[in-house]
């Protein structure tokens, strides 16, 4: 199925823009980056921003020492400022056939995604690179820095397309060996792999990575309207489903009956705790 998001303007909309510019990435570990850059750090460095003090010892830089606190306390102390480091931001998207589905499709989403990230980290001075799992050595996706490398990245990500019928997993191990950086990761995949995704995220992990999953679905996905005698065939392999009877999908009607016994199961529940048994008073014959 052909992209509806054919020019930049419908990847990234204006109004979208603006959007963004008011967003930044977070990241819940700390890195340690490989250039200056707008992200706050723990760690203490040179910066405009003040941090704390400590006590002067020597071998320190004079120019940080407080001349101020010196003239009242009498004592040296040493100004410390919060270090400005780069961060790395990682976007592999999920270029399988399955992903060629709905309108618009599963791979549209996915790329107006990475793309509002990656403009997001560009704007903040992280270090993006945005790649598909199918991206080998020999083709990998570019590395950007810096608002001027917008249009590199929408580049890039128009020439997209579905077809690239790679196992999750395989996908995963090849993009961690070529990239070591450590920052966050976000997988955009719908996750419909035979081989499961337990591997593939175990291949995340142990890059000690920021990891984010967006698992995504169309609605015919999530409800399909499937009835009767029905062959299923897979869209990457061809591999059929024998031919099987299938139920009606729950309508919204059933969906509500089912949760309102559900509470009436846990209401109950809740009063069975709430009896406690008599004891029971025996005699003893002699």
């Amino acid at each position: 199925m052909p992209s509806t998001l054919t020019s930049p303007t419908q990847l990234l909309p204006p109004q979208l823009l603006a959007q963004l510019e008011r967003l930044e990435l977070v990241s819940r570990k700390i890195f340690r980056g490989r250039m200056k850059g707008e992200r706050k750090s723990k760690r203490k460095g040179q910066s405009v921003e003040f941090a704390d003090f400590r006590n002067y010892v020597a071998g320190d830089d004079l120019r940080f020492i407080d001349w101020n606190l010196y003239a009242r306390l009498d004592k040296l102390f040493l100004k410390l400022f919060l270090e400005e480091e780069d961060l790395h931001f990682f976007a592999l998207i999920d270029t399988s056939g399955s992903m060629d589905f709905g309108e618009p499709t599963k791979l549209d989403y996915a790329r107006q995604l990475a793309a509002s990230l990656g403009f997001i980290g560009l704007i903040r001075g992280a270090r993006v690179k945005i790649e598909t799992l199918g991206s080998t050595h020999k083709n990998p996706g570019p590395t950007l820095r810096g608002r001027a490398s917008l249009w590199r990245m929408v580049e890039y990500l128009g020439k997209i397309e579905a077809g690239e019928n790679v196992p999750l997993a395989t996908g995963v191990k090849n993009f961690c060996l070529r990239n070591t950086g450590k920052g966050i990761f976000i997988l955009i995949t719908d996750l419909m792999d035979k081989e499961g995704y337990d591997k593939a995220l175990r291949f995340l992990v142990a890059q000690q990575m920021d990891v984010y999953v967006i698992h995504v679905l169309c609605p015919e996905e999530i409800s399909p309207d499937l009835k009767g005698d029905l062959k299923l065939v897979d869209c990457e392999d061809n591999d059929q489903a024998d031919d099987s009877p299938l139920m009606p999908m729950p309508t919204a009607e059933d969906i509500a009956k089912n949760e309102g016994l559900k509470k009436e199961i846990a209401a109950l529940e809740a009063k069975l705790k709430d009896v406690t048994p008599e004891p029971r008073i025996g005699r003893k014959l002699r």
